[in-house]
């Protein structure tokens, strides 16, 4: 596995603890970035089983809700928790360094 690139996300301050962002990058990647605390996790928006965005979601804990179907995942893994889903998300790794959120598209 080679050196991981960082791309400059959002501000710390910009994401708010409890909420979810989504940010667009290039190469078509949709990021959704949940903060809990101080601790940030980036997931795809997509939902793996319909056309959900889980930005428009609900974030309890660890977990976040599709809003469509009410399918769950754990945002650390991006592991399915119920149905309807069957697929895992795919999770981003997620750096803070003063003050800023970066993330590794790749």
């Amino acid at each position: 596995m080679g050196t991981m690139t960082w791309t400059d996300a959002a501000a710390l301050d910009e994401l708010f603890p409890g909420e979810v962002m989504a940010l667009d990058f290039e190469g078509g990647h949709e990021v959704a970035f949940y903060r809990l605390g101080d601790e940030v996790w980036a997931t795809a928006n997509a939902c793996t089983h319909g056309p959900g965005r889980l930005c428009d979601g609900f974030l309890e804990g660890h977990e976040i809700e599709c809003p469509l179907h009410q399918g769950r995942f754990d945002i650390r893994s991006g592991k399915a928790l119920c149905a309807p889903l069957t697929q895992g998300l795919r999770t981003y790794p997620v750096k803070i360094e003063s003050g800023r959120v970066y993330v590794a598209l790749e």
